[in-house]
Parts: structure tokens; C-alpha cells; sequence
């Protein structure tokens, strides 16, 4: 075989191999990508490139062409690409005779400009294609995985984050936590949600609002969870508000809750700070599904419940005062044990008969009347159903600061609680 001088105009390769060394490409493929460039252009140009060799050496940044033909007697040459006469041949080489094989150097650049342009196309064409195989791969490895990256650029719909590879990743609005307030440059983690990849165009989608990103979250900070000593069983969560997690351990002398909470909420300080002041409720699991729903409804206190686990519903019963516990601010909690149980919960306030008048607080009219509309009269001395009722309509609509429709609801709903 030839040997073959640097080949002139190497920066093609040099173009190459930089890239090899920022995306992580590997030797291997990187000389077949090299190896099937040159063979497409070979191969455009003679119809065949099954008589060439293609030897590529991306650590030097070199590579060699060499075709192969074999000795025709003079004059019996038909295919000038494949077949040699054998005094050309004698020429390379006096010894060689009819029949043999002849390998001689071929300068791509000889080729002409038009194969060089073709030649620089092509390895373009396979460098993109690498680049987003290789971020495909990396990040659908990752899906499921927290990530750290760079806020690059705020826009109203997302936010673009740069990996510390230049890589694009992309936080929509509706995975962000309400809370959240994103500047240029700074770092933040979220969890690969998914990764599209339309036309081979890989979009590497984040999410902080997920309940894995909670999950993982609690993994690194619990060396339990990590360990498979607790197992979280399930999540729920209203994003930057609150989240109740169920844990189980295998091991009676494990307690799950404390060691996820830890040492006066030690464990999970850090969780809460990362996820905008989320509140996070630990409880124990339980496959027995009035426990479960009993301790899913924490901090209130439930008297009885009555289940229908075809419908998966639930009626709870408590006493007046355990109610807003169990309702909650806005409905947070109810909602949030439902999500976590999956049971429908209506909660019912136990009333003896001679108790039948009782006065109701606000609070328990959540699912109805909306929070910031309890809070505005709770804001101005009246906190139950009776003490708006005898309030003069009047008062509650300059004093609570609302609009007469709103302040007839009200009423008509509070009236509806006694007849």
C-alpha cells in the first residue's frame, strides 16, 4: 500500500475531531462517520466505491484514499475506474503483471472543488445528526432524573436553560412553581420530564411541578429512601402550596415519617426552601383505606367514616370543631387527601339532636364560598354562619368590601345550612 503524505487541507478532520472532543463522540464512530462521508462522495462520483479504501486516523487529524484496480494487458482497459493497463502498472511498480491487483494514493483534493464542497456537506449533515443523536440519548437516560442548569433566557411561555455541554433545555410555564422567580445566570434543578425528538430534533422538556421531582428530592435527602428502607408509595401536591406524601417502611424499628421529616423538620428544611415554601405533610401508608383516609386527613381529628370503595367515594364524619382542619385553607387539605387516597371525600359535621342550632364556622363553608371571601368577613369581627346571618346586609357589603351579588350569595348559602 502507498503511503500517503498528510493530505492537504485537513481541517475538515481538525473541524471533526474538535467536535469529537466537546460532544463526547466516540473513536469508533467517529471514523465510521469520516469512512462513510468519503464513501458517499466515491461513490457519487464513479458510480462504486467498493474498490476504494478509506483509512482515517482522527487522532492525527489525516486521512488516505486508496483505489484498488487490477492489470488488463494494453488496450483491454473497460473500466478505467477498476481496471489498470499493465504499463501504467509497470510504472508504480516493474514487477507486476496481468492479473494482479494494483492500490495507489488518490488525493481527495485532485477530485476537484465541486467533491470538496459535496464532501463538507455531507460530514455537516452527520456531525447535526450525531449531535442530536447523542443528546437524545443522553437525556431520555435521564428522563425521570434531577438536572441542574443555567437560566439562559425568560420568556413568558418558558424558560431556556444551557446544561454545562451548551445544551438547550426548556422549562414551560406550566411545569414552573407559581412561586418561582427565575434570573439570568443563576442555577436551579428540575427533573427530565421528556424528551421530543420531531425530525430528529431532540427538545429536552423540565418540570418542577412533578411529583418524581418531590420523589427525588427526598431520595437524596432521606439515606432510608435511598437505601430502599422506606418506600414512598404515593404523592400528591398543589405545586408551591402543599404536598402529603405517604412513606412505608419494611422494618418495624423504622419509623418512615420521622425519618423523613427528621430532626425537627432537619430533613426536610431544605425540600421546602427548594420547592418555594411547599408545606409537606408525611404520613404512614396504610393498605386498610379508612386508616389511610383517616390519617390523609391530618392535623384533623375524624370521628367515623363510611366508605364505598366500588365508587371509590367516601363520607366522613367530625366533630364542628375538626371540620375547617379538615377542609382546610381554600379546600387544600380535602383536596390534597383525595388526591393522595383516591377516594372522593365529603366531609359531614356530627350534630346531636339537641345541638340541632349550633352555629357553624366560616371556614366549613369553603367548598362553596370562596377563601378570600371568608377571609373578608372573618376580617371584620364575624367568623360564623349565625353572625353574618344577623349582621345587617349593609355593614357586610362596606365593611367586608364586596359586591352586593357576592354578599347575597352568602346569605343564601349560610340560610341554606338551617332550613
Amino acid at each position: 500500500m502507498a503511503t500517503l503524505k498528510k493530505a492537504k487541507g485537513p481541517s475538515m478532520i481538525e473541524t471533526f475531531q474538535e467536535f469529537k472532543e466537546t460532544k463526547n463522540i466516540d473513536r469508533t464512530t467517529l471514523v465510521s462517520v469520516l469512512e462513510e462521508s468519503f464513501r458517499n462522495v466515491i461513490a457519487k462520483m464513479f458510480g462504486s466505491d467498493e474498490n476504494y479504501d478509506v483509512i482515517v486516523n482522527p487522532d492525527k487529524g489525516d486521512f488516505e484514499i486508496h483505489r484498488n484496480r487490477i492489470v488488463v494487458a494494453d488496450g483491454e482497459v473497460q473500466d478505467e475506474n477498476k481496471e489498470i493497463a499493465l504499463s501504467e502498472a509497470q510504472k508504480i511498480e516493474p514487477d507486476y503483471e496481468v492479473g494482479e491487483e494494483v492500490s495507489e494514493e488518490v488525493e481527495f483534493q485532485k477530485f476537484g472543488r465541486r467533491a470538496i464542497l459535496n464532501l463538507r456537506q455531507t460530514l455537516a449533515s452527520k456531525i447535526l445528526e450525531l449531535e442530536h443523536d447523542s443528546l437524545y440519548q443522553k437525556y431520555k437516560d435521564k428522563v425521570g432524573q434531577i438536572v441542574s442548569a443555567e437560566v439562559y433566557q425568560i420568556w413568558k411561555r418558558e424558560v431556556l436553560l444551557i446544561d454545562d455541554e451548551g445544551n438547550e433545555l426548556h422549562l414551560p410555564k406550566g411545569e414552573q412553581i407559581p412561586a418561582d422567580n427565575y434570573h439570568k445566570g443563576e442555577t436551579i434543578r428540575a427533573i427530565v420530564k421528556e424528551v421530543q425528538n420531531e425530525n430528529n430534533n431532540p427538545r429536552i422538556i423540565l418540570s418542577r411541578t412533578s411529583n418524581q421531582f418531590l420523589e427525588r428530592l427526598l431520595e437524596a435527602e432521606v439515606p432510608e429512601i435511598n437505601d430502599g428502607l422506606i418506600t414512598i408509595r404515593r404523592i400528591a401536591r398543589m405545586p408551591g402550596e402543599r404536598a402529603k406524601v405517604a412513606v412505608e417502611s419494611y422494618d418495624d424499628r423504622i419509623d418512615p415519617v420521622g425519618a423523613c421529616v427528621g430532626v425537627r423538620g432537619s430533613r426536610v428544611h431544605g425540600i421546602v426552601r427548594e420547592m418555594c415554601n411547599e408545606n409537606i405533610d408525611v404520613i404512614n401508608f396504610s393498605n386498610n383505606a379508612q386508616l389511610f383516609i383517616q390519617r390523609a386527613l391530618s392535623p384533623a381529628k375524624v370521628t367515623s367514616i363510611t366508605l364505598n370503595p366500588e365508587e371509590h367515594k367516601a363520607e366522613v364524619y367530625l366533630q364542628p370543631e375538626e371540620v375547617s382542619l379538615a377542609i382546610g385553607k381554600g379546600g387544600l387539605n380535602i383536596k390534597l387527601a383525595s388526591m393522595l387516597t383516591e377516594y372522593t371525600i365529603d366531609v359531614f359535621r356530627v350534630v346531636n339532636e339537641n345541638e340541632a342550632d349550633e352555629d357553624i364556622y366560616l371556614d366549613e363553608f369553603a367548598d362553596e364560598i370562596d377563601q378570600w371571601i371568608i377571609d373578608s368577613i372573618k376580617a371584620i369581627g364575624l367568623d360564623t354562619a349565625k353572625s353574618v346571618l344577623n349582621a345587617p346586609r349593609e355593614m357586610l357589603i362596606e365593611k367586608a368590601d364586596l359586591e352586593e351579588e357576592t354578599v347575597d350569595h352568602v346569605i343564601e348559602v349560610l340560610k341554606a345550612e338551617f332550613e
